[in-house]
């Protein structure tokens, strides 16, 4: 379940795009920074994820960072080892790494009054995102618009099939 006492993030473009890294040529975002927009912990976000293991099978959703990758992350200005102080406090497994589509599986994954309203935050901003994109596409290259196009097709059909099977879950109560 979320921690109820701890403070709401306010998902909007700026506090998003901090919480995007480029790893292995993907956009994403870690399982640290998604369970503090849920007002989860990153143990109890992970439990979640981990019982619902076969959403998310596939690099396309989800993936670990490797040692390699963890030192090239630490790099990062935004990034810390050290979410906090005292015990328990450093981070002890690498970071689960969620790519867009494994962030819309979440949806069907995290339940409760404040992981719908963040899913339908962070929907609609990377929908803003996407729209920023589309309308300056004349400033980007055409390979880029490809890669995009094919990215948006791909999480419209994501996003169909999640809603399809919330419905069914839907359907089952």
């Amino acid at each position: 379940m979320a921690e109820e006492n701890k403070e709401i993030v306010i998902v909007d473009n700026k506090t998003i795009q901090e919480k995007i890294y480029l790893i292995r040529g993907q956009k994403v975002m870690l399982d640290s920074d998604l369970a503090e927009i849920y007002g989860y912990e990153t143990k109890n976000f992970n439990r979640q994820v981990k019982n619902n293991a076969e959403k998310f099978e596939g690099e396309d959703f989800m993936f670990q960072l490797t040692d390699e990758e963890m030192v090239e992350l630490s790099r990062c200005k935004n990034f810390t080892l050290n979410r906090g102080t005292g015990r328990g406090s450093n981070i002890k497994y690498n970071p689960y790494a969620f790519t867009e589509q494994g962030i819309y599986m979440l949806m069907t994954v995290l339940r409760g009054e404040l992981a719908v309203k963040q899913s339908r935050a962070l929907v609609r901003t990377f929908k803003q995102m996407k729209d920023f994109i589309i309308e300056n596409q004349d400033f980007i290259g055409s390979k880029e618009l490809v890669q995009i196009a094919v990215q948006t097709n791909q999480n419209t059909k994501d996003i169909a099939e999640i809603k399809s099977q919330m419905a069914t879950k839907e359907d089952l109560k």
